[in-house]
């Protein structure tokens, strides 16, 4: 009896010295209950974006240990030759144009942006309001980055060759206006430039038209020559037989 009365005045030390203590600064325990689940939706796209981040991280270190290993393949850059991808223009016609493109680069980061276009268009006469020069890049800007590189700026003559601008296009203006020494004689508006190209193409044509017409007429003459050696031989053995 003694031992169960002291067992009965243990029993709540006992309980207390094994209840878990409070702690302010230990994280709140939230306790799931089997009846509780995650929403579906939820549970995809935290199992969707765990594997994205795994499969990200597994691939830059698989190459970093293939690069430390020396079995990675260097990462060969795109060089743009614009002589190559842009035929229809002389060396020298694209010298002019890198020319005015590195004149307004005043960043000199190879590209034209917004601010620098906005300067560019004011110098050539033809300042734009900030809708319009935001519609010149996205007009001919391939990537979507909202600035001009210089493979961009060689479309805009391009298409301004081709007619493939609009009259009254702030595009139009830049290649009109934009001055590009074509020839020894000076210096050449844009849309002069694509006339005298046209132009020349012509003159070009006569020229080799009238080679041909002087290459036929001195092939008239020597036959007609031919002929008369043939007649005078032939009437020179009629007087001698």
């Amino acid at each position: 009896m003694a031992s169960d009365e002291l067992a009965r005045k243990l029993q709540p030390r006992m309980a207390a010295e094994q209840a878990p203590q409070f702690n302010p600064c230990a994280p709140e325990e939230t306790t799931v209950k089997p009846s509780d689940s995650v929403p579906e939706q939820q549970e995809k796209a935290v199992v969707v974006i765990v594997n994205d981040a795994t499969s990200e991280l597994t691939a830059k270190l698989t190459r970093r240990l293939d690069i430390n290993n020396g079995n990675a393949a260097p990462k060969q850059a795109k060089v743009f030759n614009p002589s190559t991808e842009f035929k229809e223009f002389s060396r020298k016609q694209i010298k002019d144009m890198e020319n005015i493109f590195k004149r307004f680069d005043s960043g000199k980061d190879g590209f034209i942006d917004l601010m620098e276009l906005k300067l560019m268009m004011e110098k050539l006469g033809a300042p734009q309001t900030h809708l319009g020069l935001k519609n010149m890049i996205r007009e001919v800007d391939e990537d979507f980055d909202s600035k001009l590189s210089y493979r961009e700026f060689l479309l805009i003559f391009r298409r301004a060759a081709a007619g493939e601008l609009q009259e009254e296009s702030g595009l139009m203006a830049l290649a009109r206006l934009s001055e590009i020494d074509v020839s020894a004689e000076g210096v050449m508006r844009a849309r002069d430039f694509f006339e005298a190209k046209v132009q020349s193409l012509k003159v070009g044509s006569k020229f080799e038209a009238e080679i041909r017409e002087e290459q036929e007429e001195r092939k008239r003459q020597a036959l007609i020559r031919k002929q008369r050696r043939a007649a005078f031989k032939e009437l020179q053995s009629a007087f001698c037989s």
